[in-house]
């Protein structure tokens, strides 16, 4: 039987405190996990390429726990949705986390091409910016222009929301699983700093 999401978001809250406390699961109990014959993954987690987001450590979680997807800026292209759906339907899991982070890389690279353009840049790096692009423009227009650090923080958890807002409007599957599953996608923001998640059930691609 499906966990539910709100149950599923709690596993979530509770193993990113023991990771915050250095309370994680020891050794054994990950070796045994490597056992498993087949995945039941709770949670489908779609986060940034990162290397200092890896989300099972993240969220202190066993092998087969978590469904993760990683492509740089935690963006939605079709490949993710198609991703999302597939755990959605053939694992019945019913929660979905977009994780963006802060000391983006992707984030960064994003406004120094709509500041600063660079000629020639690859076109598939330029295909993650312009995926990106309407979540950061308006910004620059804005008093957010004179502090770079707080441009790259709302830049993110805007970045967080447009992808939110695409898997929960641009697939009818998952549509259908909201409406009548109980499906449930959230945005979250992990602190590279701190290593918290912190929740944005919510947010919208203005915040």
């Amino acid at each position: 039987m499906p966990i539910p999401a709100d149950e599923a978001l709690a596993r979530l809250r509770e193993g990113n405190q023991r990771f915050i406390k250095n309370l994680s699961q020891d050794e054994a109990t990950v070796c045994r996990n490597l056992a498993l014959a087949e995945q039941h993954p709770f949670a489908i987690i779609l986060g940034c390429s990162d290397a200092r987001v890896p989300a099972e450590l993240i969220f202190d979680a066993g092998l087969g726990e978590l469904f993760v997807i990683r492509v740089a800026g935690n963006i939605v292209a079709p490949s993710q949705i198609g991703s999302v759906e597939f755990a959605a339907e053939h694992f019945g899991t019913r929660l979905v986390v977009v994780m963006g982070h802060t000391q983006c890389g992707a984030v960064a690279a994003t406004i120094d091409q709509l500041t600063q353009p660079v000629e020639n840049q690859s076109r598939n790096l330029q295909s993650i910016v312009d995926r990106m692009r309407p979540s950061i423009e308006g910004m620059l227009h804005s008093d957010l222009r004179h502090n770079r650090e707080a441009l790259a923080l709302h830049g993110m958890r805007a970045n967080v929301g447009v992808s939110v807002s695409h898997l929960r409007y641009s697939s009818p599957v998952l549509e259908k699983l909201i409406r009548s599953d109980g499906l449930r996608i959230v945005g979250a923001q992990y602190a590279v700093e701190t290593g918290e998640v912190t929740f944005l059930d919510g947010l919208s691609p203005n915040v």
